[in-house]
């Protein structure tokens, strides 16, 4: 069975912020791509395309964990948690709303096979 993790983590910016929340995002990248278990994580923004006009918060990291074990370990980082609270929950901060979705890629009655 597959363990693995893909989160979509959102952010809208507060008005004239989006350039400077999408570079403290990317400085979060380095260490979290160190941690054990990742295997994926980069910021992206958005982009205007005729073939993709859908809603969407206008930065968006991309991320994917090995495993449940490891996408919250990396959830309880003090860097990451600190970036939340400064950036997300403060009056001051950068982000006016986020969106954080975890996915897995199995259907819901996947059958794999159980190895001991």
């Amino acid at each position: 069975m597959s363990s693995k993790v893909y989160c979509v983590a959102q952010f809208l910016p507060k008005e004239g912020q989006e350039k400077a929340l999408f570079e403290v995002l990317q400085s979060l990248e380095p260490n979290t791509l160190r941690e054990d278990g990742c295997l994926q994580y980069r910021v992206t923004r958005q982009i205007a395309s005729p073939f993709a006009d859908g809603k969407s918060f206008p930065i968006a990291f991309h991320e994917q964990w090995a495993d449940m074990a490891s996408f919250e370990a990396h959830c309880q980082r003090q860097e990451i948690a600190t970036f939340f609270e400064k950036y997300c929950q403060a009056d001051d901060g950068l982000a006016a709303d986020w969106n954080v979705c975890i996915y897995s890629d199995e259907p819901a009655d996947f059958d794999a096979p159980v190895f001991e």
